[in-house]
């Protein structure tokens, strides 16, 4: 049997979509009541969580509801698609080494927030794509899989951008393949 998953993710749930289509989501969680993914996984018949940070006293209260819920529903990866939350000890401690991310950048280049604008604006030849696991660094954890994107002559920012995103969606996937999730 594979690995019961569950998904988090802060906006507008693309990378979570593709991933849905392709593997069973135990659930989606998101750190914001009002974002769009929260539709995606509605549309999917998938069962999704949503509460903000600001709802709890501090961030060890907010993470340990989340663990309450992985540990309800017998989680065994996180895979963060788009959620905009440093992951806090309290659910690295419990989740390490069983916790991935996507970020769209080629790291160590380009960590942070805004990958794909800081690569533009450094004017890159090419930037890419990595999946890595979570540790208390921000974009820090050992790579798993990475693929190169190139910046094209014609290249906007929206059409690299596109490039970039279409990559994720190839990539994450396989990632997920090798880590043996059971696919839908």
């Amino acid at each position: 049997m594979g690995k019961k998953i569950a998904v988090f993710a802060s906006g507008n749930g693309s990378n979570f979509q593709v991933i849905a289509e392709q593997f069973p989501v135990e659930f989606l969680f998101s750190d914001h009541r009002d974002a769009y993914v929260l539709e995606r996984a509605q549309n999917l018949d998938i069962l999704s969580y949503a509460f903000e940070l600001k709802e709890f006293n501090n961030k060890a209260d907010y993470e340990t509801s989340i663990l309450e819920l992985l540990e309800q529903h017998q989680i065994d990866l996180i895979v963060l698609a788009g959620y905009m939350k440093i992951v806090g000890e309290t659910l690295l401690t419990s989740y390490e080494g069983r916790i991935i991310n996507i970020h769209p950048a080629y790291l160590p280049e380009f960590p942070g927030a805004h990958g794909i604008e800081d690569a533009w604006k450094a004017g890159v030849s090419e930037s890419g794509v990595t999946v890595h696991w979570v540790d208390s660094g921000v974009d820090t954890g050992k790579v798993i899989k990475q693929v190169r994107v190139p910046r094209l002559a014609d290249d906007t920012i929206e059409t690299f951008e596109a490039r970039i995103h279409e990559a994720e969606y190839q990539l994450y996937p396989e990632v997920l393949r090798e880590l043996e999730v059971e696919e839908k």
